[in-house]
Protein backbone atom coordinates (compact mmCIF):
# COMPACT_ATOMS: atom_id res chain seq x y z
CA UNK A 1 0.00 0.00 0.00
CA UNK A 2 1.87 3.39 -1.28
CA UNK A 3 -0.44 5.48 0.91
CA UNK A 4 -0.50 5.98 4.92
CA UNK A 5 -3.89 5.62 6.30
CA UNK A 6 -4.71 6.48 9.82
CA UNK A 7 -8.00 5.52 10.84
CA UNK A 8 -10.26 7.37 13.32
CA UNK A 9 -14.08 5.56 14.24
CA UNK A 10 -15.96 6.54 16.95
CA UNK A 11 -17.75 3.66 18.71
CA UNK A 12 -21.23 4.54 20.19
CA UNK A 13 -23.73 3.84 17.54
CA UNK A 14 -20.80 3.61 14.66
CA UNK A 15 -18.88 0.67 15.81
CA UNK A 16 -22.05 -0.74 18.58
CA UNK A 17 -25.03 -1.12 17.42
CA UNK A 18 -26.98 1.35 19.92
CA UNK A 19 -25.64 4.64 22.00
CA UNK A 20 -24.41 2.97 24.78
CA UNK A 21 -23.94 6.28 26.80
CA UNK A 22 -27.80 7.09 26.21
CA UNK A 23 -29.30 3.47 26.46
CA UNK A 24 -27.45 3.42 29.85
CA UNK A 25 -28.49 6.35 31.25
CA UNK A 26 -31.83 5.67 29.93
CA UNK A 27 -32.14 2.68 31.69
CA UNK A 28 -30.63 3.92 35.51
CA UNK A 29 -31.75 7.34 35.54
CA UNK A 30 -35.19 8.85 35.11
CA UNK A 31 -36.00 9.44 31.28
CA UNK A 32 -37.29 12.54 31.61
CA UNK A 33 -34.32 14.57 32.88
CA UNK A 34 -32.14 12.14 30.98
CA UNK A 35 -34.16 13.50 28.10
CA UNK A 36 -34.09 17.44 29.12
CA UNK A 37 -29.94 16.93 29.45
CA UNK A 38 -29.22 15.42 26.30
CA UNK A 39 -31.75 18.25 24.29
CA UNK A 40 -29.61 20.71 25.87
CA UNK A 41 -26.46 19.30 24.79
CA UNK A 42 -27.71 19.42 21.14
CA UNK A 43 -28.90 22.51 21.31
CA UNK A 44 -25.12 23.39 22.80
CA UNK A 45 -26.97 24.84 25.52
CA UNK A 46 -24.03 23.02 27.98
CA UNK A 47 -20.98 21.37 27.07
CA UNK A 48 -20.33 17.65 26.56
CA UNK A 49 -18.53 17.61 29.73
CA UNK A 50 -21.22 19.10 31.51
CA UNK A 51 -24.22 16.71 30.05
CA UNK A 52 -22.14 13.63 31.44
CA UNK A 53 -21.79 14.89 34.96
CA UNK A 54 -25.28 15.70 35.06
CA UNK A 55 -26.09 12.48 33.59
CA UNK A 56 -24.39 10.33 36.34
CA UNK A 57 -25.40 12.72 39.00
CA UNK A 58 -28.88 11.60 38.30
CA UNK A 59 -28.22 8.31 37.79
CA UNK A 60 -27.55 8.13 42.03
CA UNK A 61 -26.21 4.67 43.24
CA UNK A 62 -26.31 1.96 40.79
CA UNK A 63 -26.30 -1.95 41.25
CA UNK A 64 -22.55 -2.78 39.74
CA UNK A 65 -23.82 -6.49 39.08
CA UNK A 66 -26.98 -5.06 36.97
CA UNK A 67 -24.96 -2.62 35.53
CA UNK A 68 -22.55 -5.03 33.84
CA UNK A 69 -25.58 -7.49 32.87
CA UNK A 70 -26.83 -4.46 30.76
CA UNK A 71 -23.29 -3.81 28.97
CA UNK A 72 -23.28 -7.27 28.38
CA UNK A 73 -26.16 -7.53 26.50
CA UNK A 74 -24.72 -4.76 24.07
CA UNK A 75 -24.01 -5.56 20.66
CA UNK A 76 -21.61 -4.09 17.88
CA UNK A 77 -21.53 -4.06 14.48
CA UNK A 78 -19.72 -7.14 13.40
CA UNK A 79 -18.64 -6.36 10.23
CA UNK A 80 -16.26 -4.07 12.72
CA UNK A 81 -14.31 -7.56 12.65
CA UNK A 82 -13.59 -6.68 8.85
CA UNK A 83 -12.38 -3.79 9.30
CA UNK A 84 -9.90 -4.55 12.58
CA UNK A 85 -8.56 -7.69 10.04
CA UNK A 86 -8.09 -5.16 7.48
CA UNK A 87 -6.46 -2.57 9.17
CA UNK A 88 -3.95 -5.55 10.79
CA UNK A 89 -3.31 -6.93 7.30
CA UNK A 90 -2.35 -3.76 5.87
CA UNK A 91 -0.35 -1.98 8.67
CA UNK A 92 -3.01 0.73 8.71
CA UNK A 93 -3.05 2.25 12.45
CA UNK A 94 -6.57 2.00 13.79
CA UNK A 95 -7.90 4.47 16.90
CA UNK A 96 -11.14 4.47 18.46
CA UNK A 97 -12.04 7.48 19.88
CA UNK A 98 -15.44 8.18 21.79
CA UNK A 99 -17.09 10.97 23.87
CA UNK A 100 -18.32 7.77 25.94
CA UNK A 101 -16.44 5.70 28.86
CA UNK A 102 -13.79 3.24 28.99
CA UNK A 103 -15.93 0.79 31.59
CA UNK A 104 -18.14 -0.21 28.70
CA UNK A 105 -15.88 0.21 25.56
CA UNK A 106 -13.13 -2.37 26.90
CA UNK A 107 -15.84 -4.70 28.64
CA UNK A 108 -17.97 -4.90 25.32
CA UNK A 109 -14.36 -5.00 22.80
CA UNK A 110 -13.39 -7.72 25.19
CA UNK A 111 -16.49 -10.25 24.73
CA UNK A 112 -16.02 -9.47 20.63
CA UNK A 113 -11.92 -10.90 21.33
CA UNK A 114 -10.97 -7.66 19.95
CA UNK A 115 -7.98 -6.29 21.28
CA UNK A 116 -5.00 -4.19 20.89
CA UNK A 117 -6.69 -1.20 20.01
CA UNK A 118 -5.75 1.90 20.84
CA UNK A 119 -8.65 3.54 22.38
CA UNK A 120 -9.39 7.44 23.74
CA UNK A 121 -12.28 7.84 25.89
CA UNK A 122 -13.47 9.74 28.90
CA UNK A 123 -13.62 7.00 31.95
CA UNK A 124 -15.51 5.88 34.74
CA UNK A 125 -15.66 4.31 37.99
CA UNK A 126 -18.34 2.80 39.91
CA UNK A 127 -17.37 3.61 43.79
CA UNK A 128 -18.30 1.72 46.93
CA UNK A 129 -21.94 3.13 47.30
CA UNK A 130 -22.24 2.49 43.01
CA UNK A 131 -21.97 6.03 42.73
CA UNK A 132 -21.13 6.71 38.89
CA UNK A 133 -17.54 9.12 39.01
CA UNK A 134 -16.69 10.39 35.26
CA UNK A 135 -13.70 11.63 34.47
CA UNK A 136 -12.07 13.34 31.42
CA UNK A 137 -8.31 12.93 30.96
CA UNK A 138 -8.49 14.66 27.27
CA UNK A 139 -11.21 17.49 27.94
CA UNK A 140 -9.82 20.62 25.50
CA UNK A 141 -12.16 23.39 26.38
CA UNK A 142 -12.54 24.30 22.57
CA UNK A 143 -14.06 20.86 21.85
CA UNK A 144 -17.20 21.32 23.90
CA UNK A 145 -19.28 18.90 21.65
CA UNK A 146 -17.32 15.93 22.93
CA UNK A 147 -15.68 15.56 26.39
CA UNK A 148 -13.21 13.71 25.11
CA UNK A 149 -11.29 16.05 22.41
CA UNK A 150 -11.05 13.48 19.90
CA UNK A 151 -9.54 16.35 17.34
CA UNK A 152 -6.42 16.45 19.83
CA UNK A 153 -6.08 12.53 18.98
CA UNK A 154 -6.51 13.02 15.14
CA UNK A 155 -3.94 15.86 15.48
CA UNK A 156 -1.64 14.13 17.60
CA UNK A 157 -1.38 10.92 15.68
CA UNK A 158 -0.88 12.16 11.95
CA UNK A 159 1.62 14.28 10.26
CA UNK A 160 1.37 15.67 7.08
CA UNK A 161 1.85 12.46 5.07
CA UNK A 162 -0.62 10.72 6.20
CA UNK A 163 -4.22 10.22 4.82
CA UNK A 164 -6.46 10.73 7.72
CA UNK A 165 -9.94 8.63 7.68
CA UNK A 166 -13.11 9.78 10.49
CA UNK A 167 -15.49 7.01 10.79
CA UNK A 168 -18.81 8.28 12.70
CA UNK A 169 -22.25 8.95 13.43
CA UNK A 170 -23.16 11.16 16.22
CA UNK A 171 -23.30 14.87 17.73
CA UNK A 172 -19.60 14.12 18.87
CA UNK A 173 -18.17 13.86 16.09
CA UNK A 174 -19.64 17.16 14.18
CA UNK A 175 -16.51 19.09 14.83
CA UNK A 176 -14.17 16.26 14.70
CA UNK A 177 -14.55 15.18 11.18
CA UNK A 178 -13.81 18.22 9.65
CA UNK A 179 -9.85 18.02 10.22
CA UNK A 180 -9.54 14.49 8.09
CA UNK A 181 -9.19 14.04 4.92
CA UNK A 182 -11.79 11.12 4.52
CA UNK A 183 -14.68 11.02 6.44
CA UNK A 184 -17.44 8.44 6.07
CA UNK A 185 -20.89 8.96 8.22
CA UNK A 186 -24.25 8.13 8.97
CA UNK A 187 -27.09 9.17 10.90
CA UNK A 188 -26.64 12.37 12.30
CA UNK A 189 -23.34 13.10 11.30
CA UNK A 190 -24.13 12.66 7.61
CA UNK A 191 -27.08 15.25 7.95
CA UNK A 192 -24.39 17.52 9.76
CA UNK A 193 -21.95 16.72 6.17
CA UNK A 194 -25.31 17.43 4.17
CA UNK A 195 -25.76 21.15 5.81
CA UNK A 196 -22.37 22.09 6.16
CA UNK A 197 -21.35 20.68 2.62
CA UNK A 198 -18.67 18.82 3.80
CA UNK A 199 -17.85 15.44 1.01
CA UNK A 200 -18.58 12.64 2.78
CA UNK A 201 -19.29 8.81 2.15
CA UNK A 202 -22.33 7.22 3.29
CA UNK A 203 -22.35 3.63 4.63
CA UNK A 204 -24.50 0.86 6.30
CA UNK A 205 -21.77 -1.14 7.67
CA UNK A 206 -17.97 -1.55 8.37
CA UNK A 207 -18.39 -3.79 4.74
CA UNK A 208 -18.91 -0.55 2.70
CA UNK A 209 -16.06 1.56 4.55
CA UNK A 210 -13.44 -1.58 3.91
CA UNK A 211 -14.69 -2.19 0.10
CA UNK A 212 -14.09 1.55 -0.49
CA UNK A 213 -11.02 2.01 1.54
CA UNK A 214 -9.46 -0.44 -0.90
CA UNK A 215 -10.61 1.70 -3.79
CA UNK A 216 -8.93 4.67 -2.35
CA UNK A 217 -5.51 2.48 -1.66
CA UNK A 218 -5.46 1.85 -5.28
CA UNK A 219 -5.56 4.96 -6.83
CA UNK A 220 -2.40 6.15 -8.49
CA UNK A 221 -3.16 9.75 -6.47
CA UNK A 222 -5.34 10.28 -3.46
CA UNK A 223 -6.34 14.54 -3.32
CA UNK A 224 -6.60 15.54 0.16
CA UNK A 225 -9.63 17.93 1.26
CA UNK A 226 -8.52 21.34 1.37
CA UNK A 227 -10.84 22.32 3.72
CA UNK A 228 -9.32 19.98 6.37
CA UNK A 229 -5.79 20.71 5.76
CA UNK A 230 -6.40 24.15 6.52
CA UNK A 231 -8.27 23.22 9.69
CA UNK A 232 -5.44 21.17 10.73
CA UNK A 233 -2.74 24.19 9.96
CA UNK A 234 -4.74 26.55 11.94
CA UNK A 235 -4.03 23.84 14.81
CA UNK A 236 -0.81 23.91 14.15
CA UNK A 237 -0.19 27.58 14.16
CA UNK A 238 -1.29 27.52 17.83
CA UNK A 239 0.61 25.33 19.10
Amino acid sequence: MSFVFKIFVDFDGTISKVDVGDSIFRKFADKEKVDGIITKLLNDEISAKQSWSSLCDIAGNINKDEFDRFINSIEIDKSFHELVDYSKVNNIELFVLSDGFDYYINRILEKENIRSLIIYSNKLTINASGKLIPEFPYLDEGCTSSANCKRNHIINHSSDEDYTIFIGDGNSDKFTAEFCDFIFAKDDLLKYCERERITYFPFKDFHDIVIKVKQLASKKRLKKRHQAELKRREVYMME
